[in-house]
């Protein structure tokens, strides 16, 4: 009985050390094919990769749950930069941005590190595009800097307080931090490598996710050791922020533009978005043909939405 459970420890082990092996192996090979592309600036104790385009009025773009900068298409992006000034930013832990630096990443915590790169890059009144969880990020912002930014272009965003989270997500889903690190470490890479493009399409759809996504898009960094891990804490950190985001909205004094796809099925248009404009005194939503990807398959039509916002702001005086 002690030879087999010796065993069954000694064949454990060897399978946590090849897990562990592929995971290293596996985040070298695509990083060398999705690379850093920006530079990297520390702000309050973390260094945070960004990239900043062309001139102009500045614009903000903060990617959503499981993301990077890369999750806005270069055409939405390339048509921003012509006549702005366009910062593309890794959230904390997200890319190639390190954690926060206490150790933890709330989303408070987020945005402040959001607000110390618009300070540091000495932009002025810009307009924060949020995605996703990017949204409830920028909406943080937004009440607790406002001084700091001219406006609000949330798109899906995670505004309300709600029970479940999207099945695409399922994996990301373990509370405790050190068995969450654990997976990091040896299963979810692996794993992620297999069932990348099931989550992936399940976030696109109804849509069809663009074949190039994973590279080009830059979906497939998420599945790194450092993604993941921050990936799960940010499920925690949203589902913990946002009854007290949504208690506040009502003081938002500035405008906030909203834009949904009719058929996103990760954040309920109905709920995130009704809700919002219902909130703020200057809010407007707009609803458009797409799902919750629309930042990649719309980008003609979520950048003259943006640039609609900018010309917002301008009205403003802001």
């Amino acid at each position: 009985m002690r030879s087999l459970l010796t065993k069954l420890l000694a064949g454990s082990l060897a399978t946590l050390v090849t897990l562990a092996l592929i995971t290293q192996g596996a985040t070298l090979w695509l990083e060398s094919r999705i690379p850093q592309n920006g530079e990297i600036l520390t702000i309050n104790g973390a260094d945070v990769h960004y990239l900043d385009r062309g001139t102009g009025q500045s614009i903000v773009l903060i990617h959503g749950l499981s993301g990077q900068m890369r999750n806005f298409a270069p055409a939405l992006v390339d048509r921003l930069a012509v006549d702005h000034r366009v910062i593309l930013l890794d959230r904390p832990g997200s890319g190639y941005s390190a954690p926060l630096a206490r150790g933890e990443n709330p989303i408070d915590g987020q945005a402040d590190v959001v607000a110390g790169l618009i300070a540091a890059l000495d932009l002025k009144a810009p307009l924060i595009v949020g995605h996703s969880l990017g949204g409830a990020v920028a909406l943080n912002l937004a009440l607790n800097h406002p001084d700091q930014i001219g406006g609000l272009a949330v798109i899906a965003p995670a505004s309300q307080p709600r029970a479940s989270t999207s099945t695409a997500f399922a994996a990301l889903g373990i509370r405790s931090g050190g068995l969450r690190r654990f997976v990091s470490l040896t299963f979810a890479t692996p794993l992620g490598l297999m069932i990348f493009d099931s989550s992936a399409k399940e976030v696109f759809a109804p849509e069809v996710m663009p074949s190039d996504f994973g590279t080009v898009g830059g979906g497939l960094l998420s599945i790194r050791p450092q993604s993941y891990f921050t990936a799960g804490g940010d499920m925690i950190a949203i589902a913990e922020a946002l009854p007290d985001l949504a208690a506040r909205y009502a003081t938002l004094n500035m405008p906030v533009g909203i834009l949904f796809g009719r058929s996103d099925q990760v954040l309920e248009p109905d709920q995130h978005g009704n809700l919002l404009r219902d909130a703020v005194a200057d809010a407007t939503l707009t609803l458009i043909d797409g799902g919750h990807m629309i930042v990649v398959t719309a980008p003609d039509q979520v950048s003259s939405w943006i640039l609609k916002q900018v010309t917002r702001l301008e009205q403003a005086g802001l």
